[in-house]
């Protein structure tokens, strides 16, 4: 039975392809929101070749599990995949391959349980920093923070409640509309849900990490992310104003200096907003998101080549 194995060769062709791939295309910074959609698109199609695989082994080594695939199926159909001619792989592909979707699932809880931490962290100390004033009710709605601060910084707390925080040395420094383009920023990040692909990129990074395309996907995320919501902002409130804003805010953290640590990408947002935009035209964006789209449909379809080819 070639199914399983062909879908597997895929998977790791996909994996190791795509990001290179990607690394060598020129429009990912001029369409961050077209880049991250391609981006899940390959990850989805990585995992279904896996989980496709995974099923279609389980079937061929127990009678049991070939029961509930193939319940529905006809007698031609079930032929057409050889499953009895499966030799002693397909027993251990499906128990590796379980155990893989185990640990992700497992990477997934880890993650989220990590951020509900943390999340729980920052309420309770913003709550020792910002008390609730005189006649503020405990679950009242406070959906903009004012807090005491030194250092310039504005975020955004995601949550049941979110709250943008802002410090009171963010009030002093941005001029103008600069504030505004920050709090577009962060605002961009909550209402794309932003927080969800950062976790669900660093979950599967940490739980293969050799894997390269999840390596790529978790480095991708946090950049792309960045591009996006300073795409939504720039639009309402123009790029030179964002990328001013941008300066004020981190110039402190050294980032502008001759070696900016962890956040070496300020200075590439700051460059890239300053420079003339140079989208791609709306044609190539749509024939860029329906190849996409029909990546994760490529495994499915080897998948039921054999079924359809009984059929005809």
């Amino acid at each position: 039975m070639m199914v399983p194995a062909a879908l597997l060769l895929l998977g790791a062709l996909t994996a190791v392809l795509a990001p290179r791939l990607l690394a060598r295309s020129d429009w990912t910074d001029r369409e961050p929101v077209v880049a991250l959609w391609v981006w899940q698109c390959v990850v989805v199609a990585v995992l279904l070749c896996c989980g496709l695989s995974m099923t279609l082994s389980a079937a061929a080594a127990w009678q049991a599990v070939r029961g509930h695939v193939f319940a529905p199926a006809p007698h031609a159909v079930v032929e057409a995949y050889a499953l009895g001619a499966a030799g002693p792989w397909a027993p251990t592909t499906a128990v590796a391959l379980a155990c893989g979707a185990v640990w992700t699932a497992a990477m997934l809880v880890r993650e989220v349980a990590r951020a509900r931490s943390r999340h729980r962290r920052r309420r309770a100390e913003l709550i020792d920093r910002a008390p609730l004033l005189p006649g503020e009710e405990a679950g009242g709605e406070r959906r903009l923070v004012v807090l005491e601060g030194e250092r310039p910084d504005v975020r955004w707390l995601p949550g049941t409640t979110p709250r943008l925080i802002v410090t009171t040395a963010a009030l002093r420094r941005l001029k103008g509309q600069q504030l505004d383009a920050l709090l577009a920023h962060e605002q961009g990040h909550a209402r794309a849900r932003h927080d969800w692909l950062l976790h669900c990129s660093a979950a599967l990074a940490d739980g293969f990490p050799r894997v390269p395309v999840f390596a790529a996907f978790r480095g991708e995320m946090h950049r792309l992310v960045e591009l996006a919501a300073d795409d939504m902002a720039s639009r309402r409130f123009g790029r030179l104003t964002t990328a001013l804003a941008l300066v004020e805010l981190n110039e402190h953290r050294g980032v502008f200096g001759p070696r900016p640590a962890p956040q070496a990408q300020v200075p590439q947002r700051v460059h890239r907003l300053l420079t003339p935009p140079d989208r791609l035209t709306a044609s190539r964006r749509l024939r860029l998101t329906a190849t996409a789209a029909l990546v994760p449909v490529v495994p499915v379809l080897v998948a039921f080549v054999p079924g359809l080819r009984a059929l005809g």
